[in-house]
C-alpha cells in the first residue's frame, strides 16, 4: 500500500487520561446500507487501509451516508474518541489571504490528493482506537481516517513540511488542496515539474478526475480564480437567485447563512439582512414575511446576480478605507486605487449589538475602523491605509479621554499604517453605498463630553499616531 513513509508523518492521538473509552452500542440497519457496509469493507481490507481489531477499548459505530450520486458513503461516528482528544492548534492558512496570493496569476494548476487523509498512516500504538463495528466484525484503521479532530492539522503539518520554500511561491495549499500558479506558460511547466518531484519524492497521489493543469481559471476554496481577480462561486450565487421565498424560521437561517458565505462579495450585507433578522425575533418556526423582507429579499437577488469582482492588491500598495454606519450596522469596504479606478477588494459588515447602538455616531464610525482593522488583519499590517472620511475620526482617536472604549481602541489601531484623508467627491460604483458615513439614523444627538472634545477636520491626510 503506498502511502506517506511514516518517518515523514503520522497521525498521533493524544488521548486524555480524563476520559474513560466508550465502546459505542451497535446500531442497527436496513439490508440497502448493511449491504453498502460489506462493500465499503472488502474495498478498504483489500487495499490495506483497514485491518481486524481485536479486543479494541474505544469502538465507534459505522455511519452509511447517501451521496449525491446515490451510493453510500461509510463514515465512522469518532464522537466520543474525539471529545477525549485535545485539540491540535496547527495553524490552518487563513482562505483568504491565499485566495489573495492566487488571483492575478496566467496560468493555474488545481490538484486534488487521492483519498488524501487515508495517504498518511496511524501512528501504530493508536490504530487499535479507530476501531469500528459492523455487522460482520471489528475493524480498525492502518491509515490515518476521516473523522478524527485532528486529521486537517496533520495533514496541513504535512504539506507545510514537503512543500516548504515553495508554498506562497509557486504553489498555494489548504490541508489537500493544491494549487501551482505562475506568470507565464514557462514558467509553469518548470513550476509544475518541481511540484510532481516532490509529490514522487513523498509518495504522494493525486485524483486525476479532480485535477486540472494549465487553466486561465478555476474554483479553489469555495472561489472562483482568475487573471482578473476573484469572483464568487456562481455555483452559491445561483443558490440565493433560485431560492423561493422563505416561509419558516429555518428557511430564513438557510438563507443568511448562504448571504454569509459570500459576504465579502457583498455591499453592507448586515444592513441588506435586516428584514431578515426582524423575521425571525419571537423564536417561531412560521414566520411573518412582510413587504420590507419581500423587497429586501429581491434586491438581494438583483445584487447577487452582479456581484462584483474583487482585485487583488500589490505589494507595499497604499489601499483605501470607506466606513459607513447605519441604525443597525457599520460597515466598511477596502480598495485599491490603480489609476485613480476604484476596485474593491474585501467589504466588511457588521450588526450593532446591545450597548453599541446607543454609542454616539462618531463612536459607531471608530467602531467600523476597529472591526475592518480585525477583519481585514493582513491587509492592515501589510499596507498603509488610508481611510477616506469627513469626520474627524483622527481627533476623537487622539483625545480619548472621553471613553474608555476609545482609549482601548486608539491603541488597538496604533500598530497600523493609518491616515486620514477626505473623501473624493466623486465616488464610483463600488463604494454607491457608501456616499453616506452617517445615515440620518444615526445623527442622534451627542453627549457635551464628544462635542468639548472633537476638533474639526484638517485639510490633508493625517496620521492617527501624529
Amino acid at each position: 500500500m503506498p502511502g506517506i513513509a511514516p518517518d515523514v508523518i503520522s497521525h498521533k492521538l493524544t488521548i486524555s487520561s480524563a476520559y474513560k473509552p466508550v465502546r459505542q452500542k451497535r446500531r442497527s440497519y436496513d439490508a440497502e446500507r448493511y449491504e453498502a457496509m460489506r462493500t465499503e469493507v472488502e474495498k478498504l481490507q483489500t487495499i490495506g487501509f483497514i485491518r481486524e481489531a481485536t479486543y479494541p477499548v474505544w469502538l465507534a459505530n459505522s455511519v452509511m451516508v447517501r451521496k449525491s450520486t446515490g451510493g453510500w458513503r461509510m463514515c465512522q461516528d469518532y464522537t466520543d474518541l474525539n471529545k477525549a482528544c485535545p485539540k491540535d492548534s496547527f495553524p490552518l492558512p487563513r482562505i483568504d489571504q491565499l485566495v489573495d496570493a492566487t488571483a492575478g496569476h496566467e496560468l493555474l494548476s488545481f490538484m486534488d490528493a487521492y483519498s488524501g487523509y487515508n495517504q498518511i498512516f496511524m501512528h501504530p500504538p493508536d490504530s487499535e482506537h479507530t476501531a469500528f463495528i459492523t455487522d460482520k466484525g471489528l475493524y480498525c484503521y492502518n491509515v490515518m481516517p476521516f473523522g478524527l479532530k485532528n486529521a486537517g492539522a496533520t495533514y496541513q503539518r504535512l504539506v507545510n513540511k514537503i512543500f516548504a520554500g515553495y508554498i506562497g511561491n509557486i504553489m498555494e495549499v489548504y490541508v489537500d488542496d493544491m494549487l501551482v500558479k505562475s506568470r507565464t506558460a514557462e514558467d509553469h511547466l518548470q513550476n509544475l515539474s518541481i511540484m510532481f518531484g516532490i509529490l514522487k519524492e513523498y509518495r504522494m497521489r493525486l485524483n486525476p478526475k479532480k485535477c486540472a493543469f494549465g487553466v486561465s481559471s478555476g474554483k479553489f476554496l469555495g472561489f472562483m480564480i482568475s487573471q482578473r481577480g476573484i469572483e464568487a462561486n456562481p455555483e452559491k450565487i445561483k443558490a440565493i437567485i433560485d431560492m423561493e421565498r422563505p416561509k419558516t424560521t429555518k428557511d430564513i437561517q438557510s438563507l443568511t447563512g448562504r448571504v454569509a458565505a459570500l459576504t465579502r462579495f457583498i455591499s453592507k450585507a448586515t444592513d441588506k439582512c435586516v428584514p431578515f433578522f426582524k423575521a425571525l425575533k419571537g423564536g417561531k418556526r412560521d414566520i411573518t414575511w412582510t413587504a420590507e423582507c419581500d423587497n429586501a429579499f429581491q434586491a438581494l437577488k438583483n445584487y447577487m446576480s452582479k456581484a462584483p469582482l474583487l482585485s487583488k492588491p500589490l505589494p507595499g500598495e497604499i489601499l483605501y478605507l470607506y466606513l459607513s454606519v447605519s441604525g443597525t450596522a457599520v460597515s466598511s469596504v477596502l480598495i485599491r486605487k490603480p489609476e485613480k479606478a476604484e476596485l474593491p477588494i474585501f467589504y466588511v459588515s457588521k450588526e450593532l449589538q446591545s450597548a453599541e447602538l446607543w454609542y454616539p455616531p462618531l463612536e459607531q464610525l471608530a467602531l467600523a475602523l476597529v472591526v475592518s482593522a480585525r477583519r481585514l488583519r493582513p491587509y492592515f499590517q501589510a499596507h498603509g491605509i488610508k481611510v477616506l472620511t469627513n469626520q474627524p475620526l483622527r481627533q476623537v482617536l487622539q483625545k480619548p479621554e472621553i471613553s474608555g472604549r476609545l482609549i482601548k481602541w486608539a491603541i488597538e489601531l496604533g500598530e497600523f499604517d493609518i491616515q486620514f484623508v477626505p473623501r473624493p467627491a466623486e465616488k464610483g460604483q463600488v463604494v454607491a453605498d457608501f456616499i453616506s458615513e452617517l445615515t440620518p439614523a444615526t445623527l442622534q444627538p451627542t453627549s457635551e463630553a464628544i462635542t468639548e472634545t472633537i476638533l474639526p477636520d484638517q485639510p490633508g491626510a493625517e496620521r492617527l499616531d501624529t
